[in-house]
């Protein structure tokens, strides 16, 4: 190969720099230069005036230090008109002009997608997982995923401990649109009282009445934490005019949220107060842990070194520990396995 790109699309995620850092490690080692493409698709798009703010030559020099760095070093952006054949054609055209003969992808779903319509165009690509969420049903864990599970427990175990100073409930939001994941791992790790995630169908009342049953025990201070994309799984509920009707200052159309709900909460279950808590992008932005900053490490040179070997249209993933690679198409296709088992014994205890 003359020359290896390297991209982050999609949401940014901790371990994403030590991903690109291993790239351009193992990619030294064989005397391939290294193209970092910034913005994700939308460089290979040459949006910009500048070809230095679409592209730049990654030297150990530069990467060295960014493992350790949150965030993504390359920026990333989602970039919708990628999915039309023309700007794939487009990006194509970029990538040969600029002698790139490989690229490494980190990203989720969409980004992989991406990869999949390159290869199809014959431009050999790499996938390597980089999402908090966890949301890619082939590989057991992704870039960012440890970082966030571990960045809301510590977070959680702080709001239990003034839960319990004041004997009042907590409502906890952390992120996951589709996927429940990080909700549910944290809330097993902090011995939190109640879960709820977008994939099990809930209602209102069904989550005041396991609350009721905490408040019966005596336990005041239980922690009800909640996927940030919950609230598209949960049954219809008259919000306005629960809270209206009972003194609470409410907008029609109003949507639920983590704040609402708390108050639903208080109101249903006759408690002085239950606050509301969202971790949000703190989550994003931590410094990767050990796990993430391990599996990017493996990730990055084996991108390279299958690249290297004439073998692409792969994605790279975690199965029982170990690292290995599947093809792009078919980690796709695979459906997402969520711990129902889990989720039924946190909730029932």
């Amino acid at each position: 190969m003359r020359k290896i790109g390297v991209l982050t699309s999609g949401g940014d995620s901790p371990g994403m720099n030590a991903a690109v850092m291993s790239v351009a490690r193992s990619a030294a080692m064989y005397g391939i230069p290294l193209i970092g493409i910034k913005r994700g698709y939308n460089g290979l798009l040459r949006k910009s005036a500048n070809l230095k703010d679409d592209m730049q030559e990654l030297t150990l020099e530069l990467v060295l230090d960014i493992a350790d760095d949150p965030g993504t070093y390359l920026r990333t952006a989602r970039c919708l008109e990628f999915k039309e054949k023309k700007y794939q054609e487009k990006a194509v055209k970029t990538l040969k002009s600029m002698q790139i003969d490989g690229l490494v992808v980190i990203g989720g779903d969409g980004s992989f997608r991406g990869a999949q319509a390159l290869c199809d165009l014959g431009v050999p690509c790499i996938g390597i997982p980089g999402t908090i969420d966890n949301d890619l049903p082939y590989t057991e864990m992704s870039l960012g995923y440890d970082t966030a599970v571990n960045v809301c427990v510590e977070a959680i175990r702080k709001i239990r401990a003034t839960s319990r100073s004041h004997d009042r409930p907590a409502v906890v939001e952390v992120m996951g649109r589709h996927c429940g994941d990080i909700a549910l791992t944290a809330a097993v790790s902090t011995g939190s009282e109640i879960v709820v995630v977008p994939e099990v169908p809930w209602t209102v009342e069904g989550v005041a009445m396991q609350l009721q049953r905490q408040l019966n025990r005596g336990n005041y201070r239980a922690t009800i934490v909640v996927a940030e994309g919950c609230w598209e799984a949960m049954a219809p509920f008259d919000l306005y005019n629960f809270l209206t009707s009972r003194g609470k200052p409410c907008y029609p159309e109003e949507p639920m949220s983590a704040v609402r709900f708390a108050s639903v909460m208080k109101r249903m279950c006759g408690m002085v107060e239950a606050r509301a808590n969202v971790i949000g992008y703190v989550q994003r932005g931590a410094e990767p842990t050990a796990r993430d900053s391990a599996f990017a490490f493996e990730a990055g040179n084996l991108a390279v070194r299958l690249l290297r070997d004439g073998i692409s249209n792969q994605v790279i993933g975690m199965q029982k520990g170990k690292v290995f690679y599947m093809p792009i198409e078919k980690a796709l296709k695979k459906e997402r396995y969520f711990n129902r088992p889990l989720f039924d014994l946190v909730n029932s205890l």
